[in-house]
């Protein structure tokens, strides 16, 4: 067993076993979870005694967070005072949560080692059926820790990826649960008006909320669904692993993006940039 899967949870998710009646069954479990829901949860992915260090790594890290308190729409796009006063992109809604990037975290780190490792990435790539996941050749990017301190959150957004993959490493005192409206828009649909209810705070029973345990992994169709992190309270940030991959090698974030999410570029983001799946507005 390579060193990089050592702290992963072997019995109930055998990534070393691709095939096998163990594996094809957490693949499969992963699959329905995804359809039906738009979010599985791997709960104990990471065993229970490599969270302390996983916890610990992330502690470590934390004060090399880029932060940056900004004032956004659902969909991250500029204002556009064109657009009908009840468009939900008119609501301005604060960010306040923090990135380390991946050039700062670690070589010898459990989530640095676990990012690029085979079995990891073809255990994935079967969970949200795809052929093949690659690495972001972006250096800062590919992976990242999230902290969000007390009194921020990650307010109500869709993801740029179609499949978000995280897993927490720290859990808040209070707060930080994740919140999602499931599929509320398509590759040909924004549904505008039911993403303007969310924001109103009309979302009803279609709001679906995940208070996650650190060792869980999150799989997440987060283009098409809303979501949010609530405000964390207390003394203990949460932490969250972010591993993204693309379908394709090569694939950088764009200089913008970038600057907002680390307050930094490097020469890399000239490169190439990711390809969207769809023409919604972000």
């Amino acid at each position: 067993m390579r060193p990089s899967l050592e702290p992963v949870d072997l019995t109930r998710y055998p990534l070393h076993e691709p095939g096998s009646p163990r594996w094809t069954a957490a693949v499969h479990e992963a699959r329905d979870s995804l359809e039906s829901d738009g979010c599985a949860v791997l709960t104990g992915f990471v065993r229970a005694s490599f969270q302390d260090r996983l916890r610990a790594e992330g502690e470590e890290i934390a004060p090399l967070a880029h932060h940056e308190t900004r004032v956004v729409n659902v969909y991250n796009t500029e204002p556009d005072p064109a657009l009908p006063a009840d468009h939900p992109a008119r609501v301005p809604l604060e960010r306040g949560n923090a990135f380390v990037a991946r050039d700062r975290i670690p070589a010898a780190g459990l989530i640095h080692r676990l990012y690029p490792d085979p079995a990891f990435r073809a255990f994935l790539a079967a969970c949200v059926g795809v052929p093949e996941l690659h690495e972001l050749a972006d250096p800062l990017a590919g992976l990242c820790l999230n902290v969000v301190a007390d009194g921020r959150s990650h307010p109500w957004h869709f993801d740029t990826n179609e499949v978000a993959i995280s897993l927490l490493t720290r859990a808040p005192e209070q707060g930080g649960i994740f919140e999602y409206v499931p599929g509320i828009r398509s590759a040909d649909a924004e549904n505008t008006a039911e993403v303007a209810a969310v924001l109103a705070g009309d979302g009803g029973d279609r709001v679906r909320r995940l208070r996650l345990r650190p060792g869980d992994l999150q799989l997440f169709r987060g283009r098409y669904s809303l979501h949010r992190v609530t405000q964390v309270r207390g003394a203990t940030a949460r932490h969250t692993a972010i591993f993204s991959y693309s379908g394709r090698p090569g694939v950088v974030g764009s200089a913008e993006r970038t600057r907002q999410l680390f307050g930094r570029v490097l020469p890399a983001h000239g490169g190439p940039r990711s390809v969207r799946v769809d023409g919604l507005m972000d």
